[in-house]
């Protein structure tokens, strides 16, 4: 398999603005060849604008037709493109659409014939290769919007030919260009949201390890709805760098969990973390699971096996270890959760595993959710006790938050404003650059506090050795969910149109 090289884009107003960003590409040292977006430039100099290029150039001028910002005519852009030719770049991007087949012919070698679909994966996505490619040119592109993880799969084949660069668009596309060697594309784009789904070179390189991505690299992933904040690839990617292990970790926007498991299929995924709303779909989806996962009924983990996916649940001990570090320096005065009262919001996967977790401790948990009859329904399963939303005043010695209020999609929301807070401790496992309302309103009236960034890296510790069989490095983990957690958490993206909304 033949590595894929790593292609920056830029765009600017102005020529100074392109060259300087052309510069600052090339400086940075992360990435094999630059885009540069030629169409949307004032005042556009070909000749300069490729002179003293540091590294390849591919030269694109896209119209507004392609989602491109030129606005003139057919013929002035043939003469951008032409130009381009003229004076060095390595490629020259023409549209398939676009009627330029005598300069195709001209300079073939040196020509990409590309096709972007912004409304999903085209129908005549067969034929329509077959045709860019009889065009005679070099290398052919496909583009398509993603809206599944398994709308990319089609492009699997498409690269086969070898002559591909292939590109899912949009975040449920975001894989496709972290592994662009698996998918066998020639090279994938990086950017700062210069097209959507674009990943900065920086992050593909050091935090996503994609000069190490090849034929034997396992894949892992975290599969959820609201993966693209996830800190956990930061987590793995920075343990298997440590640990010499050739492997890598992705965020998997899944529309569903038979979206899901199509991809992991198509591109035999290792293993995953699973995250809301999939962790009763992981469990009903495994072959096997142990006691507690099935106590539980929900799994946060998968990992293939040759009998299918087996699953577990890493959530429980996660849960714990930080109440077991805060029990451990006497913060609450009391040995541990034995006999107290603890008030659960939320009925889902990460409820299940917290009640669980609790109950083996002998706790007195019951369970309170905005739909009374998950709550009752999540009690009943689980033997504990359900109460109203919300929590009753002097009911609750322990509060923990297993709702998404606090975290990354609602952080200013919490599940409980103005209290009451007449407990001793809250336990938020929503996770946030700083501290969520619900904590901080917590600890104004005087109560101990813990966030969900330590659970999440017990937990996600725990996956790792259950993967591979080692514990990662001691704090390697943690200190990746620091900085990740600081600066705001997550692979963001930009849903951008016009010159800067395609590659």
């Amino acid at each position: 398999m033949t590595p894929a090289l790593l292609c920056e884009t830029v765009t600017g107003a102005t020529m100074a603005e392109l060259i300087a960003a052309r510069n600052v590409v090339a400086s940075a040292e992360m990435v094999d060849m630059v885009e540069l977006r030629l169409d949307g430039v004032r005042d556009l100099d070909v000749a300069e604008a490729l002179h003293g290029a540091a590294l390849p150039v591919v030269a694109t001028c896209r119209p507004v037709w392609d989602g491109g910002r030129f606005d003139g005519s057919e013929e002035e852009r043939r003469g951008v493109l032409a130009s381009a030719l003229a004076h060095g770049a390595v490629y020259v991007d023409i549209e398939w659409q676009a009627g330029f087949d005598d300069l195709i012919r001209a300079d073939s070698a040196r020509v990409v014939v590309s096709s972007h679909d912004f409304t999903g994966v085209p129908r005549d996505l067969v034929t329509r290769t077959r045709a860019m490619r009889n065009t005679g040119a070099a290398l052919i592109k496909i583009a398509v919007s993603a809206a599944r993880l398994s709308d990319s799969l089609p492009l699997l084949d498409v690269a086969k030919g070898g002559d591909a660069v292939v590109v899912g668009m949009g975040d449920a596309g975001v894989p496709s260009r972290l592994l662009a060697s698996r998918f066998g594309s020639r090279w994938t784009y990086a950017g700062d949201g210069v097209a959507p789904g674009q990943v900065p070179a920086a992050r593909m390189v050091e935090e996503f390890r994609y000069r190490a991505v090849g034929a034997g690299t396992a894949l892992y992933g975290v599969v959820g709805n609201n993966v693209m904040h996830s800190v956990s690839p930061a987590m793995h990617n920075a343990a298997f760098a440590a640990a010499g292990l050739d492997a890598v970790y992705v965020p998997l926007l899944a529309a569903d969990f038979d979206d899901f498991l199509a991809f992991a299929d198509g591109l035999s995924l290792a293993g995953a973390s699973v995250t809301i709303p999939f962790k009763r779909d992981a469990f009903d989806a495994s072959a096997e699971s142990d006691e507690l996962t099935r106590r539980v009924g929900a799994a946060n983990t998968l990992r293939r096996t040759p009998d299918g996916w087996e699953s577990t649940n890493t959530d429980l001990a996660g849960f714990l270890e930080p109440l077991d570090a805060e029990w451990g320096a006497d913060v609450f005065g009391v040995p541990g959760p034995a006999g107290m009262r603890v008030s659960v919001l939320g009925a889902g996967g990460v409820a299940r595993a917290a009640i669980v977790a609790l109950t083996t401790r002998g706790a007195h948990v019951t369970v309170h959710a905005r739909k009374v009859e998950r709550a009752r329904a999540l009690a009943a399963s689980l033997d504990v006790d359900a109460g109203p939303w919300p929590p009753m005043a002097r009911s609750w010695d322990m509060l923990v938050n297993c709702t998404p209020l606090g975290s990354v999609s609602g952080p200013d929301s919490s599940p409980l404003p103005g209290g009451p807070f007449d407990g001793r401790f809250v336990y938020d496992l929503t996770y946030r650059r700083g501290a969520s309302p619900l904590v901080l309103e917590a600890q104004r009236a005087g109560l101990s506090t813990i966030d969900g960034l330590p659970m999440l890296v017990a937990q996600a510790e725990r996956q790792f050795e259950w993967w591979t069989g080692r514990r990662p490095a001691s704090g390697v983990m943690r200190a990746a969910a620091d900085v990740e957690a600081a600066r705001g958490a997550g692979v963001t993206t930009s849903a951008v149109s016009g010159a800067a909304g395609v590659d």
